[in-house]
């Protein structure tokens, strides 16, 4: 278990290193050109994944604080039982420093800072941030190994 929760706390500590950084380096709404299709990018979002409910009045800040904070309960009652599962637990444990990361800036910021920002002439991907990456790499892994995992035992479904 304290390996999975230390690499929570590393994804944390890299996604809060690398806002830090952005904030300190970027004005609001600046970007820099990294390569053609990738650039940084400083900007707020109040809202969740694609700016959903971004523009909804304030609420939405405590909503997903609040749902931050019930998946961190879920997520570390299914570590504690999951612990000796790396795939699973690698997994958990991506999406809690993830979504733990993104509930601090909510807390102490009243928004998310994202800054990773994809594009291709008229195609343009949200900006993202390193806990956004680590919720969805860890999600991916939660739906790969649920497919293709092997199988409960009858012992192991009981």
């Amino acid at each position: 278990m304290r390996k999975w929760l230390s690499l929570a706390l590393a994804v944390i500590a890299l996604d809060h290193l690398t806002k830090w950084w952005v904030s300190s380096t970027l004005d609001y709404q600046e970007a820099i050109p990294v390569l053609p299709f990738f650039s940084l990018v400083r900007v707020h979002n109040t809202g969740a994944a694609f700016s959903f409910l971004a523009d909804a009045g304030g609420w939405q800040r405590w909503f997903f604080i609040a749902i931050g904070i019930v998946a961190t309960i879920i997520i570390v009652r299914l570590l504690k039982r999951h612990a000796r599962e790396p795939r699973l637990a690698f997994a958990l444990a991506l999406v809690l420093g993830g979504a733990l990361g993104n509930v601090i800036d909510r807390v102490m910021l009243g928004h998310v800072v994202d800054f990773l920002y994809f594009h291709y002439r008229d195609f343009a991907w949200p900006a993202f941030n390193v806990a956004d990456s680590a919720i969805s790499v860890g999600a991916a892994l939660l739906i790969w190994d649920s497919l293709f995992g092997k199988p409960a035992t009858p012992k192991e479904a009981a």
